[in-house]
C-alpha cells in the first residue's frame, strides 16, 4: 500500500528571516493584496501571488528588506479598507489595529527545566479572559491564578482571544 501524501502548508503571518520580514497571507477571493507597512518603515508594497504546494491559489507574500520585530503593518484587498493580518502574532492596539511584527526566536525561555505534568495529573479549566474577571484583562486573570490551584485546576486553556 502506497504511503499517504504529506501536505506542507507555508507559514503564515509576518516571518522575521535575515535580513528582513517575510509577510504572507492566504486571500482567495482577492486578486490584490497590499501590505502597508507603518512608522518609520513607512510603505505599501504588492504582494505577489504564489501557489505553494498543497495549497494552490489565493496565496500572497513579499519580502521587506530591513523590516523586523516590532514593525507594524496592515494587509489590503482589493480596493477595500486596509485590515489587521489575521495570522498576527500580537494585536498592540487591539484586534481592530496595526499587526506588528513578532520574532520568537529572540524570546528568552526560563522554564527549560520544567518536563510538564502527566496526563492523569491534568485538571483542564476553560478560561474566559473576558468573562473570569470584572476587569476582563490577562493581567487580572493572572492574579486570580492562586484561587484556581487552590481549586484544584492544574492547567488552564484560555478560550479564544480575539473578536469574531
Amino acid at each position: 500500500m502506497a504511503e499517504p501524501a504529506t501536505l506542507t502548508y507555508p507559514r503564515l503571518g509576518a516571518l522575521v528571516e535575515d535580513g528582513g520580514t517575510r509577510f504572507r497571507a492566504f486571500a482567495p477571493k482577492t486578486t490584490t493584496l497590499t501590505l502597508h507597512l507603518e512608522g518609520e518603515a513607512a510603505q505599501s508594497v504588492a504582494m505577489t501571488p504564489i501557489e505553494p504546494e498543497g495549497l494552490g491559489a489565493g496565496t500572497f507574500e513579499a519580502f521587506v528588506e530591513g523590516v523586523g520585530a516590532g514593525a507594524r503593518y496592515k494587509l489590503q484587498m482589493d480596493d477595500q479598507p486596509p485590515f489587521p493580518d489575521p495570522a498576527s502574532r500580537y494585536q498592540p492596539e487591539g484586534v481592530h489595529g496595526p499587526s506588528e511584527v513578532v520574532d520568537p526566536s529572540t524570546y528568552a525561555w526560563q522554564d527549560d527545566a520544567w518536563s510538564g505534568l502527566a496526563q492523569t495529573d491534568l485538571v483542564v479549566y476553560e478560561l474566559h479572559v473576558g468573562t473570569f474577571t470584572p476587569e476582563g484583562t490577562l493581567a487580572a486573570a493572572r492574579r486570580k491564578l492562586p484561587h484556581l490551584k487552590a481549586l484544584g485546576i492544574t492547567a488552564v486553556e484560555l478560550m479564544p482571544l480575539a473578536d469574531f
